[in-house]
């Protein structure tokens, strides 16, 4: 656990540190992404290499739909009230005043 920590830190203070640079900033930008096509890749390993996830992939993949859309649904859904009562302009008009 204080290897990640100090992993952490060493990672938030040499950001601090390049944090004028743009040229680092935009490899910075790439390696983030490198790196999680890399861990997303040996995910896909370990998935591939686990014989009870490999044999229930069927049951798993129709929750997984399941899942994805309820959580894309609710996040819409979410997101169009927020955006309609915090950003709206106008006031409420009551239908009787039209």
């Amino acid at each position: 656990m204080i290897t990640v920590l100090l992993v952490m830190l060493f990672g938030i203070l040499l950001g601090y540190a390049i944090n004028r640079k743009p040229k680092l900033l935009k490899v910075n930008d790439k390696l983030t992404s490198w790196a999680i096509y890399l861990l997303l890749f040996l995910l896909g390993i370990s998935v591939g290499l686990n014989k009870t996830i490999i044999q229930n992939l069927d049951k798993i993949g129709v929750q997984a739909i399941i899942i994805t859309i309820g959580a894309i649904s609710g996040s819409v859904l979410t997101l169009w009230a927020l955006y309609h009562f915090v950003f709206q302009t106008e006031p409420l008009k009551n239908k009787d005043e039209e």
